[in-house]
């Protein structure tokens, strides 16, 4: 009989052993394990199997079995059940699974009270030697159960029966005709163990106990994965950052890129598949412990943008910190969604919200920063030979640099209108525009910012007395715009609609510096009709003398002037000749018969048709090439300075 196997306690009366149907719960748990039970006991009395009416004599064959395997392998033995004899550990789980049906039957037989408690004693111990069996496992494969081992495994289970998983064989195996090696299937079987202990422990009212045990562990192992790849417990405040120089800064979230996205897919995903797996057997048990072991990493992780988008924005150069956050995170966003999905993960989700609007609103502020800045450039100085000014390099760098994170500025400027009070005329606003194509909200923003500093540097074109050089100032430097925008990113975002009209802005701005800067030359010259009347030597030496003093002022102004791109250059230059040296070589052909017998006929032809030519060459290089003429060079000096 049960008695002679394991007596019962003589502190123990035989009217405390009569148990009603009503103590079942606290049946098989002992009193110092009656809270741990609390969370679980509903769960687990409902989920307990219905059981047909069984012998006496079969239930205590099942107890006297689950004696012998259970005392073999109480806590005292050194060696590990599940690695030494892998066929002998489902049979340990079989007798404490027929252990607990035979304590069901046994609290519906008055008679049996002596039996339940000598179950109950045996049920201690198998689940004191489960508890070792958990801590063991878990603790021998923390650096096997990651990410895609757990992904490797979870397959590997799926294609395997149990009796491949319970097998003693160490040899690589082949399942569903792939080869895994042994390593794989040491996180495989870790994995099928570890679940099958979490089932029984549950099942039997020792939850708390399996959980507690697993908590420890696990958050030890993600705590220290943070910590392995840069992820400091403590994060640093808005103060120490906002220290940091902008490459400091910069190199510090291009570090945090990284680490988030490795804790991301590797740690808390491989943590979620791991807890999903091993507590399948109840949600709510599931959702605690991967809340409780990820949660304050979690929030520590999550936290540092919106301590960057917090700081100072010391510098316009600031908004690329804040978009690589804001990008970075948006494309981590459907797995954080899904991995820290339950209810009691909405801390981590409302962290990474935070985070998302905070940078959104520093990138906003400083988009409007920025604007403010081109329009208050109050700087008077003149570039030398209207050439690109500072300010129009800086902002077409900063406006080209923002298009590489369209996708970010797309999300955060959707519902960020253009300022409604514009100062600027409507004449200005040649942003895209398309009734069957509206613009998106990010080529609107960055046409307009293109805008402004179109109309600031209006206002500086103004600054020259020249009025010819204004109009080549305008040119050379709407040119670069355009340059810029078709060469980056922004050609596909503002469309060649936009960059249609801005070419024939600058073929305006080059006719107008042409009329402005040649009308005198063109007109020194008398008109070419058939019908003029003849011009006697006198006549013919004033045209040639008012000629050379028109040619050589504007040649003397603007050998200095600059036209940085090329084909812009050799644009305005032919365009120049093509007038210029057809009517001056007929004139010149016409009439210097009639010189023949003058003195100092090279002080009234100066400029034979093809030193014209020649002469133009030097145009628009800037003040250190001269004239290619000994008479004409040293008169060839710049006469605007910065």
């Amino acid at each position: 009989m049960l008695s002679s196997v394991l007596p019962l306690p003589k502190t123990i009366s035989l009217n405390y052993l009569v148990l009603s149907e009503s103590l079942m719960a606290t049946v098989f748990i002992p009193p110092s394990k009656a809270s741990s039970a609390s969370s679980f006991s509903v769960h687990q009395r409902t989920s307990l199997p219905r059981l047909t009416p069984l012998s006496e004599t079969t239930m205590e064959e099942s107890v006297d079995h689950a004696h012998a395997i259970i005392t073999k392998w109480d806590t005292n033995s050194p060696a590990s059940l599940f690695q030494e004899n892998r066929k002998e550990g489902r049979e340990f789980l079989k007798c404490v699974k027929d252990l607990r049906s035979a304590m069901h039957f046994f609290l519906t037989q008055k008679w049996a009270s002596g039996n339940l408690v000598l179950a109950q004693q045996l049920m201690q111990i198998a689940m004191k030697r489960l508890e070792k069996e958990f801590f063991q496992i878990l603790s021998a494969n923390r650096d096997r159960l990651d990410a895609d081992s757990v992904k490797s495994s979870l397959s590997w289970r799926s294609s395997s029966s149990d009796d491949d998983l319970a097998s003693d064989d160490d040899d690589e195996i082949n399942v569903a005709g792939e080869s895994i090696t042994r390593v794989e299937r040491v996180s495989a079987l870790a994995m099928y163990d570890l679940k099958a202990i979490a089932d029984c422990m549950i099942g039997c009212g020792y939850g708390k106990e399996c959980v507690k045990i697993y908590k420890i562990i696990r958050k030890s192992i993600v705590d220290e994965g943070l910590y392995h790849i840069g992820i400091e417990r403590k994060s640093s405040s808005s103060s120490q950052i906002s220290k940091l120089s902008l490459q400091d800064l910069s190199h510090k979230i291009k570090h945090w890129v990284g680490a988030a996205t490795i804790a991301v897919k590797t740690l808390f995903n491989g943590e979620r598949i791991l807890c999903d797996h091993v507590f399948s057997a109840s949600d709510s048990i599931t959702e605690s412990s991967f809340t409780e072991i990820t949660k304050e990493g979690a929030k520590n992780l999550f936290r540092f943008p919106e301590l960057v988008a917090r700081t100072k924005r010391s510098s316009p150069e600031k908004i690329f910190c804040f978009l690589d956050l804001h990008e970075a995170i948006s494309n981590l966003l459907p797995e954080i969604e899904s991995i820290f999905s339950f209810e009691s993960d909405s801390a981590v989700r409302l962290q990474v919200s935070s985070s998302l609007l905070k940078l959104s609103e520093a990138v906003t502020a400083t988009l409007s920063e920025f604007e403010s800045a081109v329009q208050k450039n109050s700087s008077k100085t003149l570039v030398t030979g209207g050439g690109i000014h500072p300010l129009t390099e800086s902002s077409m760098n900063y406006i080209s640099s923002l298009a590489d994170y369209d996708g970010a500025l797309s999300e955060i400027l959707g519902d960020v209108p253009v300022p409604a009070q514009s100062p600027f005329p409507e004449s200005y606003f040649d942003s895209p525009k398309s009734m069957d194509n509206p613009p998106s909200a990010v080529a609107v923003r960055l046409a307009w910012l293109i805008l402004v500093l179109l109309c600031r540097l209006d206002g500086k074109a103004e600054l020259y007395k020249d009025v010819s050089l204004s109009y080549l100032f305008l040119a050379n430097n709407l040119h670069f715009v355009l340059e810029k925008v078709c060469t980056t990113k922004l050609r596909y975002i503002l469309g060649e609609e936009w960059i249609f009209k801005h070419e024939k802005k600058v073929k305006q701005y080059s006719a107008n510096y042409e009329v402005m800067g040649w009308s005198k030359v063109f007109s020194s010259l008398p008109d070419s009709n058939s019908n003029a009347p003849a011009m006697s030597p006198e006549d013919v030496k004033e045209w040639f003398m008012r000629f050379n003093i028109a040619f050589e002022e504007a040649y003397r102004k603007q050998t200095s002037w600059v036209v940085q791109d090329g084909k812009l250059r050799d644009e305005m230059k032919v365009s120049i000749a093509k007038k210029l040296v057809p009517a001056y070589g007929e004139f010149y052909e016409k009439h210097i018969g009639m010189l023949r017998g003058e003195r100092n006929l090279e002080v009234l032809l100066r400029f034979s048709p093809d030193d014209l030519g020649n002469y133009l060459s030097d145009l628009f290089h800037g003040p250190s090439i001269s004239g290619s003429s000994t008479s004409s060079s040293s008169s060839s000096q710049s006469i605007h300075r910065k």
